[in-house]
């Protein structure tokens, strides 16, 4: 196994490993002393989001971190994908339980796995409607960001202030990624994938401290 020697990719890949760390400690976090088990679908499912974000991180930091062939670069790159996919489908499943409850959730369960698979698999068929994806994921978190940020000004859920202060995040780090031309020297060189993973990793406690108060 070798490792990349170029410095910007090391950075991006250890902030990989960063984000998915985060992510799992984010669902431990979740799951420690939980007393309301009338929540449980609902951590469950903001727990495979997240883990999904994690997955994807630790994908991405093999990606960016080692030398490979041209065709396991292409398999973890399409596993990386889908794992976000997948992340950002259950993401509006938990919205939807916070804004219409349990029963709305199950409905939109399996519509919204198999829209984001079918979102997945259209940009392996024709990969030249990527954009279609980036729509996607676009919408889910404006969706969100205006779920969350009603339900605040309501009070109807205690910490969904810090979700849409999350997802605010979120949305700017995916602004950032999308400036190929960005980076940061704070001793280390970030590009905008390093400068994405950071910013990812403030958007998610934001984000698991508001879950967690919102089943408390």
């Amino acid at each position: 196994m070798e490792y990349i020697k170029d410095p910007v990719e090391q950075t991006t890949a250890i902030t990989d490993i960063i984000l998915a760390a985060v992510a799992l400690g984010g669902i431990f976090f979740l799951h420690r002393g939980l007393t309301n088990y009338s929540e449980f679908f609902k951590i469950a499912i903001w727990s495979a989001a997240i883990g999904l974000i994690g997955l994807a991180a630790a994908l991405g930091a093999a990606a960016h971190g080692l030398v490979l062939t041209q065709t396991p670069h292409q398999r973890i790159w399409q596993m990386l994908n889908m794992a976000l996919a997948l992340a950002v489908s259950l993401f509006v499943v938990g919205v939807v339980y916070d804004l219409w409850g349990l029963a709305a959730s199950y409905k939109a369960l399996p519509v919204m796995l198999i829209s984001g698979l079918g979102f997945y698999l259209a940009t392996l068929i024709y990969p030249g409607i990527f954009f279609v994806f980036i729509v996607f994921e676009a919408l889910a978190l404006f969706f969100a960001l205006g779920a969350y940020v009603f339900l605040a000004f309501q009070g109807d859920l205690e910490g969904a202030g810090s979700m849409a202060a999350g997802i605010l995040i979120s949305i700017f780090a995916a602004g950032i990624q999308a400036k190929k031309s960005i980076s940061l020297t704070l001793v280390w060189q970030f590009d905008h994938n390093g400068i994405y993973h950071l910013l990812q990793v403030v958007g998610l406690l934001f984000l698991v401290y508001g879950i967690r108060r919102s089943v408390l």
